[in-house]
This record gives C-alpha cells, sequence and structure tokens, in this order.
C-alpha cells in the first residue's frame, strides 16, 4: 500500500517550473532537475509527461498526462494510476493538496493526498494514515503501461 502512494506522490513532484508539450529529453531532464531540487527522487514521476506547470512563489503545480496514466510499483508490484492531469501544492520536502494519483491496496483504491521526503525515506499520505519506503524504490521513472513511446 505504501509503494502504491510512492507513486503516487511522484506525480506530484510533477510540478515544473515552465511548460512544455512533449515530453522530449530535455524536457524529462528539466522535470527530474525540479523534482530533486525539492528533494525527491525522479522515480515519484512517470516519463510521458505532456504539459506542465509550476508557480514557484505558491508551489501550485499542475501535470498534464494527455490521457491516465498505469504504472507497476516495484518491489511489491502495486498498481498506481495517474489522472490525465494531476494537481497539488509542493514546498522542499512536502507535496501537499494532492489529486489525481490512486494506488490499489488491500483489494481497494487509495487517494494519494501528500508525499513528505525524510531523510532517506518517502512517506506518502492517504488521509489522516502514512506509509514509509525506502526512497532508493525511486531511483528510476516509470513508463505508463500500454503506452508506446515515439521514435
Amino acid at each position: 500500500m505504501t509503494k502504491f502512494i510512492e507513486l503516487l506522490c511522484l506525480l506530484l513532484l510533477f510540478h515544473i517550473p515552465s511548460s512544455s508539450q512533449d515530453p522530449t529529453p530535455n524536457t524529462l531532464s528539466a522535470v527530474h532537475a525540479e523534482l530533486t531540487s525539492y528533494g525527491f527522487p525522479i522515480g515519484l514521476l512517470p516519463t510521458s509527461i505532456q504539459n506542465y506547470t509550476l508557480n514557484r512563489t505558491s508551489g501550485d503545480f499542475s501535470l498534464d498526462f494527455g490521457d491516465s496514466c498505469r504504472v507497476t510499483l516495484p518491489p511489491d508490484n502495486y498498481l498506481a494510476t495517474y489522472s490525465k492531469k494531476i494537481t497539488g501544492k509542493i514546498v522542499h520536502s512536502h507535496i501537499a493538496d494532492l489529486d489525481g494519483i490512486r494506488v490499489r491496496a488491500l483489494f481497494k483504491w487509495w487517494s494519494i493526498t501528500g508525499i513528505r521526503s525524510s531523510d532517506d525515506n518517502l512517506v506518502f499520505e492517504v488521509g489522516m494514515v502514512t506509509a514509509k519506503y525506502p526512497s532508493k524504490n525511486f531511483d528510476e521513472s516509470p513508463e505508463c503501461e500500454g503506452r508506446h513511446s515515439a521514435s
């Protein structure tokens, strides 16, 4: 359950300081750099972002995938889904008001509402419940399942 929450937190990290139409390698590098500048690993963010915005003053962000995105989170193979649009608010080491990321655990879908980075761990918030996972589990960005990358 906590790994699903971690994936959802990844979407929150999509709060990039600029906008982009294509998920090019340079754009993804900028997104990943932005995530790390807020204290999060790049693996919270899938690779198929089409458009994003970040208000550096307020921390409000929006991430557009163009379509919903499904990923399987290792090592426990939790299924996570990202809505077409993910929104939230990011400050150093904390993503709050997260909307659009869900994880399947205990035969139920749970919305990830926040993510905190603490030492070598990520703490996923699902309402009043939290789950902690090692940050190293999110060292690589997942690709959305069922999508083909353009060559």
